[in-house]
């Protein structure tokens, strides 16, 4: 565990999945954890709680992370609550995947505002107010450096964040803030769960990784602990991926 202690972290998309997690290992390690939702209010409520529970401190703001003033306005508010902004995670996302020749404008819209927009949009307010020596994850994906069917746009959107990592690493590395992505394999999340039953692609998925199943939330959220640590001051525009040796 590495110690968060009197840093703010906004961790957007928190209320579920690798989110939840993170939210909840960067509040275990000593965080003042900020997470975002758009649509499930009593998620976040769910993890806020837990975080309490568990004895650290959390708050949920709601925010349509498709919308650059609403992500803007998030960090805003934050900042004013909690009187700073140390560590960024750009989590939130859609997973809207399909054959090219089927894939629909508001599909290709969806993918790009979100994860892409969404993650510049926070950076650029991020940037304004991010103490120094701060820390900003985005979330990326395997398919961001590997062709899959069904993933073109989806993975065009990640490769996105991640070169925006890159360049915005170089832009603020003089104030000692490094900026990474992570790049998850297949995790068991409610988007992209491990259960046959529920999920067609489960088994080939499982099987296309090294060791042989998905990942955790849990798992993804120790790699963005350890950027967002001290441990990782001299990490940054980097790309860890986390995929069971998936791309290996």
């Amino acid at each position: 565990m590495s110690d968060l202690t009197g840093k703010v972290a906004l961790v957007t998309g928190g209320s579920r999945g690798i989110g939840a997690a993170t939210a909840k290992r960067l509040a275990a390690d000593g965080a003042t954890v900020a997470l975002s939702y758009h649509s499930s209010p009593d998620a976040a409520r769910a993890v806020v709680d837990a975080i309490a529970e568990a004895g650290g401190t959390a708050q949920a703001y709601r925010a349509d992370a498709a919308s650059p003033e609403a992500n803007a306005a998030l960090v805003r508010q934050v900042v004013e609550d909690h009187g700073g902004l140390d560590i960024l995670v750009n989590n939130a996302g859609v997973y809207k995947t399909g054959p090219v020749h089927e894939f629909s404008d508001e599909d290709y819209d969806a993918n790009l505002d979100v994860s892409l927009r969404g993650s510049f949009a926070t950076i650029r307010e991020a940037a304004k107010h991010l103490r120094d020596d701060g820390r900003i994850v985005n979330l990326g994906s395997v398919v961001a450096n590997t062709g899959m069917p069904g993933n073109g746009i989806y993975g065009a959107a990640k490769a996105g964040v991640a070169i925006l990592a890159k360049s915005v690493a170089k832009e603020l590395g003089g104030r000692g803030i490094t900026v990474n992505t992570v790049h998850p394999g297949p995790i068991d999340t409610d988007m992209n769960p491990a259960d046959p039953g529920e999920n067609p692609y489960a088994a080939t998925l499982a099987g296309m990784t090294a060791l042989g199943r998905y990942g955790t939330a849990d798992e993804i959220a120790s790699a963005i602990a350890f950027l967002a640590s001290d441990d990782a001051a001299y990490v940054t525009g980097a790309e860890l991926t986390v995929d069971g040796g998936m791309t290996a």
